[in-house]
């Protein structure tokens, strides 16, 4: 079985995004087809990207990218929730993507958006930075309103209509990271 992260996109203190996760992860976990856990990029106090050398080369001096690296390893699949800031993508999940390379790599992922409007744009600057690190982004994604989906603007209260969209994404996703275990496995075993 499959092993799929729910990562949050923000570290603000009073963020909407951890709610946003969380309501992810709960509907995920009412599957049986992988497995799921919340990865808070809180919890890895990365400061702006701080690392001498590039992540391509693999060589992280810093005890909160090896944490990072380590736990970003053992996935097969991500689920990247984002709000929309200055139509991109949050910067402490920009920030958090760039700390990494070979870990994301031949993996897949989903994209969950939210903002003014639905976060579509984020997610499309998403796409980009997830294609860039060699990331196999599904075509559905979750949307959401801050104007419907969320009371007073901070209370993740999502409408029957947007939490539908999860689900398409939940099974295009299982099915590429699925596929791109078989990837991988198929690369390790011709090194």
């Amino acid at each position: 079985m499959v092993k799929i992260a729910v990562i949050t996109g923000s570290t603000r203190p009073g963020r909407v995004n951890r709610q946003v996760a969380d309501w992810v992860l709960a509907q995920a976990q009412k599957r049986n087809d992988a497995e799921y856990e919340l990865v808070d990029i809180a919890d890895y106090d990365l400061p702006v990207l701080d690392e001498a050398l590039p992540a391509a080369m693999g060589q992280y001096s810093q005890d909160h990218t090896k944490a990072w690296a380590a736990k970003i390893s053992e996935f097969d699949g991500f689920i990247f929730v984002t709000g929309e800031y200055n139509h991109s993508v949050t910067p402490a999940l920009a920030n958090a993507l760039s700390y990494l390379n070979a870990e994301w790599a031949d993996k897949a992922a989903g994209i969950v958006g939210y903002g003014s409007a639905m976060g579509v744009r984020a997610v499309e600057h998403l796409r980009g930075i997830l294609s860039e690190l060699q990331v196999a982004h599904v075509q559905k994604q979750g949307m959401f309103s801050l104007f419907n989906d969320f009371e007073n603007f901070s209370t993740f209260t999502p409408t029957d209509l947007q939490a539908e969209s999860v689900e398409p994404m939940f099974e295009q996703l299982v099915k590429w990271a699925t596929a791109m275990s078989y990837v991988r496995n198929e690369e390790l075993a011709n090194a």
